[in-house]
């Protein structure tokens, strides 16, 4: 139940994201929740991948380079789905940050309400 509520409202905060920004585009509901499934896949298993080949690059930028790692995730998502756009580089790096908050906000929301035993 947990996640697929965590799904439903990721999708939500993708919307938001292509609300509250004008370079992130996301035609309907059910692009958001195909976005927002490729994204978490994207992030479950490319971008661990990527962490640890990047390892030096983010340890010489202090850690910043994993804000590039995440617009690569969110703009390669965009890129093989049809109804969800990303304009560029700068646009997936402002997109992700967005969604990256409001995934925060997400998460906290569902340990309130889904406790771990």
């Amino acid at each position: 139940m947990k996640l697929l509520a965590k799904w439903l409202l990721s999708a939500a905060a993708l919307l938001a994201v292509a609300h509250l920004y004008s370079g992130v585009v996301v035609q309907s509901f059910s692009s958001a929740l195909i976005a927002a499934l490729v994204i978490g896949l994207f992030n479950a298993i490319l971008r661990p991948v990527l962490v640890v080949l990047t390892l030096p690059v983010t340890m010489l930028t202090l850690g910043l380079f994993l804000f590039v790692i995440n617009a690569l995730m969110f703009w390669s998502a965009a890129g093989i789905l049809d109804g969800f756009q990303v304009q560029g580089f700068t646009a997936a790096l402002i997109g992700s940050l967005i969604y990256t908050v409001l995934g925060l906000v997400v998460n906290s929301a569902l340990e309130r309400l889904f406790p771990n035993p």
